[in-house]
């Protein structure tokens, strides 16, 4: 179950961002990430903080990313990773064009 709800949230063309509003490095990677022009439903932030199958979805984001803390970030079907590599790509002005790329913005 987790790891179809995972898979059908990630998509191409899409920002898919995992998180748990409770967690400081996840308000900080949706608020970079809100600072971008999005097309109506093209970053879908998902809380997974209340989600029955919580643990079971951070352990299939391990298997898919190697890491299972929350944020993890997903650009089209890549992922990114959680909060400093988003802000390391937005820093070295990267993060745009890839959200450009896949047809994300405005």
């Amino acid at each position: 179950m987790a790891q179809s709800f995972v898979d059908s949230k990630i998509q191409a063309g899409k920002v898919t961002v995992f998180l748990k509003p409770s967690c400081p490095y996840c308000v900080r990677a949706e608020g970079l990430l809100k600072k971008y022009k999005f097309k109506p439903g093209y970053l879908q932030i998902i809380d997974i903080s209340h989600h029955e199958l919580m643990n079971k979805i951070q352990d299939y984001l391990m298997q898919l990313t190697g890491e299972r803390t929350v944020p993890r970030v997903f650009i089209g079907e890549k992922s990114v990773g959680g909060c400093s590599d988003v802000t390391e790509l937005e820093s070295s002005g990267q993060l745009q064009p890839m959200i450009q790329a896949i047809g994300a913005l405005q």
